[in-house]
Order: structure tokens, then C-alpha cells, then sequence
């Protein structure tokens, strides 16, 4: 086979499912968070790196609670160091306040991209207006590692509003019909599609948050007993995490707040969603770097580990 003809099929080549990984047994983070993690820095946030770890907070119905609004549920404050945190809402609201300054509330397709860096104090609550009306509670976490050379990077904030990402109406570019099965937001790096079959222009969307790592995640919706095609580089690591419904993916099946972990090896995956489907797509450029962490800290190094805790008890971090 001529060398030009292998590296097109290798193109075309779909990704492989390496597994299915179900949540952990449902926890509290504070009182204001009752929550499955998808996946850790301890498990299998070794392989996804530099994705190191996924809450799902909710679905969870809260009381209308007019007395608590000066004391709302949620985490007091707490340290970071290493990573980014990226919250993502889909029903409820999130506040948020930090050492470095930055603070504001969140809704419904809101996302709130925090680079802990160096090291950074902060706290989360239910927002003013979620604990006085109460309502149903869903909200993403996804902590993202920072590369060794960026660690002690500044403390960053990054406030991203619903209107500031570009929903695409997804399609299957595999079908000779151009009818939409679902809807993908870039809320990182890129996603690109041609029209019905491979004809016509092609559709190329940038999400707004800025990243250290080349990545992408996106925030799709696939409607009941649809399907389509999603492209992603070769090389890189990729997962799909299911917030909602039944997702199959190149023909295995993955339930609410499982994780789908594909192959680096191939450019492209077909889904499904028998009984519709709600998903965060997780891509990656590798990060090859050890991984050492320890509650709110990742580093590269246990030394660094030690230094992190002994800069908070000195007070680093700053004051909230």
C-alpha cells in the first residue's frame, strides 16, 4: 500500500472503546453538592491526563431556602494548587469567590474556567437567587492539569457566559441528510464538521476559554434514537463522559455519569442515543508527566506536594 493511501485510511480510522468506567458511590462535597466523581487523578485521571478529574453534582432538587441566604449550602473556603478548575452549569447557580480578587455567579449554560496556578483560595455557594427559590441543581466539574513548566503560573480567571459559546446544530456527516440530530457548544479549542455526506462548506467553531494544553471539550446533546459521527486528532487521548440518558459509542453502551475511554489510535467515533443523550467530550493533546496529588493539590513531584502544603500554612495563598 503506497504510503499516501495508508495515511488516509489511518484518517478514516475510528477510535476504539478501551473501556467503560462507572462513578463512584455518591458523596457530599460541603452541603450544597451532592456528587459522583467520574473519574480522579488516583484512577483514571493517570490515562486521560490532563484531564484529571470529573464531578457530576445533581441532578438534585433544592427547597426554596429564604433563610439560608446569609449562610448558603456549599464549600467554604478551600486551597488549589497545579491545575485548573472549569465549572459548568446546566441548571441551578453557582457563586463564586476567590484570593485573587474575582467573584460572580453563574447559570444555566455558564461556565467558569479558574486557573489555580501557583495557588489560590476560594469557595463556592449556592448563588443568591438558586437559595432563595430553590429548584434543581446540575453542575459539572472538571479539573484540568497544568504542564509542569506552568504550575506556579499566576492565578487566572476566566468568566464565561452562554452567549459567548457558539451552539452548532450537530448533524451525521455520514448521512446523506442534512437533518439535525443534536447540538455540540465548544467550550474549548475547535469542532469542525462538513455538510450531509461530505458535501458542501465546512462548519468551523472556536470555543472561547484559553487552555495551556491543546484541547477541546465540548457540551453536546444527541436527540432519541439519533446518531452521528465526531472527529478528533489522532494521538490524542479522548474520553466521553455521559451527564444524562444512554450514550453507545462505536456500538458499546455507556450509562449517566459513566466514562467512555477511547483509544488514541483513530480520527473519528460514531454515537448513538436510543433513549437521547446528554455528554461532555473530552480531547486531548497527551500530557506525559507524572502526576502527583493530594486533595486540593497536584503537582509533578511529592516534594512539591510538601511545599504546597507547607506555602498555605504560611499563608501563600492569600486571605478570602
Amino acid at each position: 500500500m503506497a504510503g499516501n493511501e495508508k495515511a488516509e485510511q489511518l484518517k478514516k480510522a475510528p477510535k476504539k472503546v478501551q473501556g467503560v468506567y462507572p462513578p463512584s458511590p455518591p458523596h457530599w462535597v460541603g452541603d450544597g453538592f451532592p456528587v459522583q466523581s467520574l473519574f480522579t487523578y488516583r484512577d483514571l485521571g493517570k490515562v486521560l491526563n490532563p484531564f484529571i478529574l470529573l464531578d457530576h453534582a445533581g441532578p438534585a432538587a433544592f427547597p426554596p431556602a429564604p433563610e439560608r441566604m446569609e449562610t448558603p449550602r456549599g464549600v467554604g473556603t478551600h486551597p488549589h494548587r497545579g491545575f485548573e478548575t472549569v465549572t459548568i452549569v446546566f441548571g441551578g447557580q453557582v457563586a463564586h469567590g476567590d484570593s485573587a480578587g474575582n467573584s460572580g455567579s453563574i447559570g444555566p449554560g455558564d461556565v467558569q474556567w479558574m486557573t489555580a496556578g501557583r495557588g489560590v483560595l476560594h469557595q463556592e455557594f449556592h448563588a443568591p437567587e438558586f437559595t432563595r427559590d430553590g429548584g434543581v441543581f446540575d453542575v459539572a466539574q472538571l479539573w484540568i492539569n497544568l504542564p509542569a513548566r506552568d504550575k506556579m503560573t499566576a492565578p487566572a480567571y476566566q468568566p464565561l457566559a452562554a452567549a459567548d459559546m457558539q451552539a452548532v446544530a450537530l448533524t451525521d456527516p455520514e448521512s446523506v441528510s442534512a437533518e439535525t440530530v443534536g447540538s455540540l457548544r465548544v467550550i474549548a479549542g475547535h469542532f469542525s464538521e462538513k455538510g450531509a455526506g461530505g458535501e458542501g462548506g465546512e462548519i468551523t467553531v472556536t470555543g472561547p476559554a484559553r487552555s495551556f494544553t491543546p484541547l477541546n471539550v465540548w457540551d453536546v446533546t444527541l436527540a432519541e434514537g439519533k446518531s452521528s459521527v465526531l472527529a478528533c486528532p489522532e494521538g490524542w487521548v479522548t474520553a466521553l463522559a455521559v451527564m444524562g440518558g444512554a450514550l453507545v459509542v462505536e456500538g458499546v453502551r455507556g450509562e449517566t455519569n459513566h466514562t467512555v475511554v477511547l483509544s488514541r489510535q483513530g480520527t473519528r467515533f460514531r454515537i448513538e442515543a436510543p433513549e437521547g443523550a446528554h455528554f461532555l467530550v473530552l480531547t486531548a493533546q497527551p500530557l506525559e508527566e507524572p502526576i502527583a496529588g493530594e486533595g486540593p493539590f497536584v503537582m509533578n513531584e511529592r516534594q512539591e506536594l510538601h511545599q504546597a502544603f507547607e506555602d498555605l500554612r504560611r499563608g501563600h495563598f492569600g486571605t478570602l
